[in-house]
């Protein structure tokens, strides 16, 4: 399966944003779906999850209360809403594609994305 990330940008703190990742390829499979961030310098980090059929999320502490991750399997495509960004959220968003039930960890992930870029600054 192939994955297109797009939605970032530069936005002010306290501002939203919302990230989608569109799955093309082999979608008969049923996936679930990740999003990791890597700051300049860091290693790539969890942020949200979510089952195939989206009854179960999974968030990072750090994001959890200000992101909500969803999907519409109709149209391939999984979201990562951001609210109240904070400077430390500035990253490279990734999504990714496990066959697990749900993973945290970069090496549950088959597929990823090429990454969309998150700049949170006043």
């Amino acid at each position: 399966v192939q994955l297109q990330a797009s939605g970032g940008g530069l936005v002010q703190p306290g501002g939203s944003l919302r990230l989608s990742c569109a799955a093309s390829g082999r979608t008969s499979r049923r996936y679930s779906m990740g999003w990791f961030r890597q700051a300049p310098g860091k290693e790539r980090e969890f942020v949200a999850a979510i089952t195939w059929s989206g009854g179960t999320t999974y968030y990072a502490d750090s994001v959890k209360g200000r992101c909500t991750i969803s999907r519409d399997n109709a149209k391939n495509t999984v979201y990562l809403q951001m609210n109240s960004l904070k400077p430390e959220d500035t990253a490279v968003y990734y999504c990714a594609a496990t066959d697990a039930l749900l993973g945290t960890k970069t090496y549950e992930y088959s597929y990823w994305g090429q990454g969309t870029l998150v700049t949170v600054s006043s």
